[in-house]
């Protein structure tokens, strides 16, 4: 009798020791897709800045025929696509996407007062291609913050946090609309 309580009680020995294992092994894996996840939402970003980055050049190019006056919209975008190409932190590549994002709307801005430059095909081409890279930005930076958020809430849940804790997990900062970005565009006809 005494053997079988032995034998018994090393079998749920065992069997809580493959429980509590198999318990941390899911809940560190899952952890381990939420922070690629991330990483990937970040990348697609930078694939999309990337893209941004080759094709400013053309608008810029087609915009100095036209714009000989407003070398300073056009400088500035020549500098922050200088700056992005050297940033090397994340927090750093987005302030300086949200500056670009912000130059080109000026850009565009100023473009209306050149009719010409309006009416020209690869003026046209290339605005409806960078406003189509904004907007897949947009869209990419929303991905990126729904993940972090994800991310973040499971790192802070019980019992995830236990383990999150254990892999020296921190909360990942959302992508956030700089102070210039919130402000209201002025529209004048």
């Amino acid at each position: 009798m005494e053997m079988n309580l032995e034998i018994i009680l090393g079998i749920v020995i065992t069997l809580i020791i493959i429980s509590i294992v198999i318990w941390f092994v899911t809940i560190y894996n899952s952890l381990i897709r939420l922070r690629n996840n991330i990483n990937k939402a970040w990348s697609n970003i930078d694939v999309i800045l990337k893209q941004r980055n080759d094709e400013l050049p053309k608008l810029v190019e087609t915009c100095k025929g036209y714009m000989k006056y407003e070398k300073e919209v056009l400088e500035k975008l020549t500098e922050l696509r200088t700056r992005w190409s050297l940033s090397n932190t994340l927090k750093e590549k987005a302030k300086i996407s949200d500056e670009i994002s912000t130059a080109l709307k000026t850009l565009f801005a100023v473009a209306e007062n050149y009719p010409d430059l309006k009416a020209n095909k690869n003026f046209l081409q290339l605005q409806e291609r960078i406003s189509g890279l904004e907007n897949e930005l947009a869209d990419r930076r929303e991905f990126y913050n729904d993940s972090v958020n994800n991310y973040n809430i499971r790192i802070q849940s019980i019992p995830d946090k236990f383990i999150a804790r254990i892999l020296r997990y921190k909360p990942i900062d959302l992508f956030k609309a700089t102070e210039e970005e919130k402000k209201d565009v002025e529209i004048k006809f």
